[in-house]
């Protein structure tokens, strides 16, 4: 029996192990410009095993380069680009910096965060007022996401003057939205069976069927 485990290893798998025994034939011809001419007909292979990348601008670069690393930089043909370095296989991608800022109250994350520093700018009057609260609002309505039950207004209020270092106070005659208001704004999530029996989330106000059965079962009755 011949495994995959005991051929030789794939040096990129995404063109798999026919376009690297062809690479190897490509470097065994001695004449180069029969060499060359193969280069470019594999080339055109690699090119539609994937397709999706055609429209990079260094799309056919990209070709030749993994090409050349096929053939573990040994072939030697007239290429229109030229051959990459040995050290390119070694070259470790450039570490992506991760933002390290600490989240004061996680259930809100970090954009409330600038939205409340934004807040704090603005002028006293009747539109800050307006701002506050539909801050507020915002901030009790992700708070129950982590707590479904119930969540009191002094605790919002808290977070609130906490986030803005006290710079933010809703007025003396503002209310935030009841509980059972904010969780009525969430559409209900329903867990159905699909036909190979795996469970998946079902919305029933993206169910584009649902309107055509109302009217049917209004006909009906």
């Amino acid at each position: 029996m011949d495994y995959n485990s005991t051929r030789e290893k794939l040096i990129i798998p995404e063109y798999g192990r026919n376009v690297q025994q062809m690479a190897a034939y490509v470097v065994s011809i001695e004449d180069r410009e029969k060499r060359t001419g193969l280069a470019k007909v594999l080339i055109n292979v690699m090119a539609q095993l994937h397709p999706e990348n055609k429209d990079a601008a260094d799309y056919k670069q990209k070709l030749w380069d993994h090409l050349h690393i096929i053939t573990g930089f040994k072939l030697d043909v007239d290429s229109p680009y030229p051959a990459p370095s040995p050290e390119i296989t070694e070259r470790k991608p450039q570490r992506v910096p991760y933002p390290q800022s600490e989240i004061k109250f996680r259930p809100y994350g970090k954009n409330i965060e600038k939205i409340i520093e934004k807040a704090c700018a603005f002028e006293d009057g009747s539109e800050k007022d307006a701002l506050v609260k539909n801050i507020a609002n915002h901030l009790k309505k992700s708070y129950l996401n982590w707590n479904r039950d119930s969540v009191n207004d002094e605790l919002i209020t808290g977070h609130l003057a906490q986030l803005s270092k006290g710079q933010l106070k809703l007025s003396d005659d503002a209310r935030l939205a009841h509980t059972n208001d904010l969780l009525r704004q969430t559409p209900p999530t329903v867990t159905v069976h699909n036909q190979n029996n795996r469970r998946k989330k079902f919305n029933p106000k993206n169910d584009k069927n649902s309107h055509f059965r109302d009217m049917r079962n209004r006909k009906k009755n």
